[in-house]
Order: C-alpha cells, then sequence, then structure tokens
C-alpha cells in the first residue's frame, strides 16, 4: 500500500452507536513521500548518535534510572496524573497523603517499564509481554479493578461519559484478537521491509485505536515505544523516553492520533511523531553532556573532603540514581551508621552539592538540585 492512498478503517453500527473498526497494517508499505523521508533521516541520524553516546557515559545505569523516572511521570500526567519528577523519586514515606494515588500510578509506570525492558531478554515484544505489563501498571491503583492483565471483553470509549457522547469509539471486543495478532505480525515482519522508526510510529497509532485494554492504553503505548527500538536494537539501553514531547504538545499529539482515523491523515502523524524522536534525541544527549560535566565538577569538589574522599564519591554515585533522600537512606545505602551518614550530607551541603528542602529540624529531606533540574 502506498501510504497516500491508505485508509484507516470505517466505522460499523453497533446497538445504539458506532464503533470505529481499523483496517490491518501488516503488509507491504510503499512510504512515497520524500519530505516523510527526509524527516526520517534525520529522526534516524540523531537516534543513532544518542544509542552510540549512550553506550560511551560511564555507569550509564544511574542516569537512565532518572530518566524512567521522568518518563513515568510525563506519561502518567498525559492520563491525568499531577506527579511531577522530583516527587516522582521521592518514597512513600514522603509523599502527602493527598498525592499518593497519583504518585503510586508513578512508581507503577515505572516498575512496569524496568520489568518490560528485563524481561526482553526472556520474551520477544509481544501481546503477552503487553499484557503482563499493563498487569503490572494497575496493580494497587484505580484501574485496578479493569482486568489488569487482559484485554477487554467490553466495549470502551474515550471522553465523556457515556458512548451516546463520546469522542471516539475503539473498535468491538470481538475485533479485538485479530487486530492485536496482526499487529504483533507486523512489529516482526522482516520481509515487507518498513523504516524501523516509521513501522514505530504505525504501531503507536495502531495500538491506541485499538485500545485494547478498560485501562492504562496510553501509557503502554507510549512505552511501546521504548521497548520496540531496544528489542530492535536501534537503542542498546532505554535512553529515549518521548513522552515529554507528547506532554508539551498534547493537543497536537491527540489531534494528529484523530486525523488518521478521521481523514485516513497517516503522513503528518509520521512526519510529527519523527520529529519527536529528533528532538527528544537531541534533548537527550544533551542531558547526557551536561550530566558528565556536572558529575567532574562536583567530583573534583570532593577532594577537599580528604580522608572522606572515598566515601563521598560514594555518596556522589548514589545521588546520580537517587537524588532525593534523607540521611536514614544514606545510612541505608552506604551501609554506614547514622551520625558518620549525617557528617557526610552535612559536608555535601556545605560544598552546595545538597539542598535541604523542608526547613525542618528533624525530617529533613535532601535533593542534589543541580542535577534535578538537568531533568525538568
Amino acid at each position: 500500500m502506498k501510504l497516500s492512498e491508505f485508509i484507516s478503517g470505517n466505522k460499523v453500527e453497533r446497538y445504539q452507536y458506532s464503533s470505529f473498526e481499523p483496517n490491518l497494517i501488516n503488509h507491504k508499505w510503499d512510504i512515497d513521500d520524500s519530505e516523510l523521508m527526509y524527516v526520517l533521516s534525520r529522526a534516524d541520524i540523531k537516534l543513532g548518535e544518542l544509542n552510540a553516546f549512550s553506550q560511551l557515559v560511564p555507569d550509564i545505569d544511574f542516569f537512565v534510572n532518572m530518566h524512567v523516572a521522568k518518563e513515568g511521570a510525563q506519561s502518567s500526567r498525559i492520563d491525568g496524573t499531577q506527579t511531577n519528577i522530583e516527587e516522582a523519586i521521592q518514597k512513600e514515606k514522603h509523599i502527602s497523603p493527598e498525592k499518593r494515588d497519583d504518585w503510586l500510578e508513578v512508581q507503577n509506570y515505572i516498575s512496569a517499564m524496568n520489568y518490560a525492558i528485563d524481561k526482553l531478554d526472556e520474551l520477544p515484544l509481544s501481546n503477552r509481554l503487553i499484557r503482563e505489563t499493563q498487569q503490572i501498571l494497575l496493580q494497587g491503583v484505580r484501574g485496578e479493578i479493569k482486568l489488569p492483565g487482559e484485554f477487554r471483553k467490553s466495549q470502551n470509549w474515550i471522553g465523556d461519559n457515556s458512548l451516546s457522547t463520546a469522542l471516539f469509539i475503539p473498535p468491538h471486543h470481538s475485533s479485538i484478537d485479530n487486530l492485536l495478532s496482526d499487529l504483533e505480525l507486523f512489529l516482526h515482519n522482516n520481509y515487507d521491509f518498513v523504516p524501523p522508526l516509521i513501522k514505530i510510529g504505525i504501531a503507536h497509532y495502531q495500538f491506541e485505536t485499538i485500545h485494547p485494554f478498560l485501562d492504562g492504553n496510553g501509557r503502554i503505548g507510549r512505552l511501546l515505544i521504548t521497548l520496540f527500538l531496544v528489542s530492535n536494537d536501534l537503542l542498546v539501553k532505554p535512553t529515549l523516553y518521548i513522552s515529554d514531547y507528547f506532554e508539551r504538545y498534547r493537543n497536537n499529539y491527540y489531534d494528529n492520533l484523530t486525523n488518521v482515523r478521521t481523514q485516513n491523515d497517516l503522513r503528518n502523524w509520521l512526519i510529527f511523531f519523527l520529529e519527536g524522536v529528533y528532538q527528544t534525541a537531541e534533548k537527550s544527549i544533551n542531558t547526557f553532556k551536561k550530566i558528565i560535566e556536572l558529575r567532574d565538577k562536583d567530583t573534583k569538589l570532593l577532594f577537599q573532603l580528604g580522608r572522606k574522599n572515598e566515601l563521598a564519591i560514594q555518596l556522589l554515585n548514589y545521588l546520580f540514581k537517587q537524588p532525593s533522600h534523607d540521611i536514614n537512606d544514606v545510612a541505608d545505602n552506604l551501609k554506614i551508621n547514622f551520625s558518620t551518614a549525617a557528617r557526610l550530607v552535612d559536608d555535601f551541603v556545605k560544598l552546595n552539592i545538597l539542598k535541604e528542602s523542608t526547613g525542618n529540624k528533624r525530617n529533613k529531606l535532601f535533593h542534589y538540585e543541580e542535577y534535578l533540574n538537568l531533568f525538568k
């Protein structure tokens, strides 16, 4: 099929409503658009730069943790939570009761992402992995009653409170197995060659259109992008998180997805998506460069601590993984007593590496603020 001749699907009359039934996507694609191929080329090059750069950064896993936390906060924010990056990295004991529901949804996203990335060593990117990941996403939160880990067996909809006034009604549940089987085949189709970034752009649109779960479709669909890039060796580490771009241009994100269904405009969705890959990869590269500069600067500051330097280096490494903590956290992680941890944290405050955020005399909370600011 030529991209310019793409037909997204059609509406099917049901009892008192119409569902949108998308066409299958696992077939040959002819990308007959020079502007789209140019945007694809830019995105490919920038993604390759990010992949190469991430392999040169020492201790990259420290920083990946923060990228995952930011992705969790931003992807969940698109779906209505209010947790920011500072809160996302804190332990539950530091979160006020009125914010814990939103905080837990972000923690579930982080857990789901980490689980899925690790599971790729055992399982291919598949409907099974997607179901298992979605089950973790909904554990103990507002969607836990909506069949976590199972594809829906009833009709769902997007927008408003009823089918009769919904903004969009996804395909009937009887179509889901066939549509998801086709999507899975498309993701693994190495015969009818489609450029990988074009493929995951189409797949993300299709997944969001199928809307196979009763809850969590948006977050799983965005997570699918990262899983695809890692599973296809386009990224060695999960360092591209596009939800920040989707959140900044939220209206364009939804409008472009809608226009594919209503106007068969797959082209402009793909251009929007590829521009997001380019911008996000470029931003991630710049963030990694600033992290390296910051670590070099603060490592030099620690020489002032003399005999404490070795322990201080351990704390600095801990901060790149967990930049918000109390003294008990430091003592537990470094396996030192409380008083030693307190003196070490005080040294970091005097060096302007850490800042205390509560103003309390007890139960103080410290932030590696300069590092946190790189992810805002």
